[in-house]
């Protein structure tokens, strides 16, 4: 792989990642935020297997193909299922923050990402250090879903754009992390996916629903 070829589709798998994250504020439908989730998937699993390819690493080829299957296929498929059984329960329909704000956040979590990453790339630049940022706002922009979405679906979605976000940053920062180690993230990931789909359920056959606001007034 030529030195060009490998920056530009580094460039093109980060910029998918950060344009999921985008497309995952601006959509209310949970359908559609499950695919496009499942989207984001492929594009870490395309960025690891960039790596991989770059390096001539087995091990990171390895990885890449667990990444797909886990976060583009197996995830996915468990938070349609947790979907399938809200019935019409399918859409954000009152999240705190509106389409335009949440969409100017997302803009202002990306400048802030890139002004906070800033040192760590004039550190060590590199075309890897360089798309570091990129997945810090991946973060960022998961922890805003996780806190202004009041369905227990989306905010689920929001822990696991948070977790491909940190994902992306240990792969670009340190050029490919241990098998090892991402085995054991990716356990513990479908370990809280699996419990907060019980959870979920629980509260839908106890509540009727998961709007956590209306859990709350129910409390009170």
């Amino acid at each position: 792989m030529t030195a060009a070829l490998y920056h530009q589709l580094l460039d093109l798998t980060a910029g998918a990642l950060l344009l999921t994250a985008v497309l995952v504020v601006w959509r209310r439908d949970l359908a559609m935020i499950i695919r496009i989730f499942a989207v984001q998937g492929v594009a870490l699993a395309a960025l690891v297997g960039v790596l991989a390819a770059h390096e001539g690493s087995v091990e990171l080829a390895v990885v890449a193909l667990g990444v797909l299957v886990l976060r583009a296929g197996v995830l996915p498929a468990l938070l349609r299922r947790a979907l399938a059984a809200a019935g019409d329960d399918r859409r954000e329909t009152r999240p705190l923050v509106n389409v335009a704000a949440s969409l100017l956040a997302a803009a202002a979590l990306t400048l802030l990402a890139l002004a906070v990453s800033a040192p760590i790339v004039e550190l060590a630049p590199s075309p890897t250090t360089r798309a570091a940022p990129i997945g810090v706002a991946v973060v960022l922009i998961g922890f805003f879903v996780l806190v202004t979405r009041r369905r227990a679906l989306s905010q689920l979605v929001g822990f696991l754009l948070m977790d491909n976000g940190i994902t992306a940053v240990g792969f670009l920062v340190t050029s490919g992390i241990g098998l090892v180690v991402e085995v054991g993230v990716a356990l513990d990931v479908l370990l809280v996916v699996l419990v907060l789909g019980i959870l979920t359920g629980r509260m839908r056959e106890v509540f009727g629903g998961t709007d956590l606001d209306e859990l709350r007034e129910l409390h009170d």
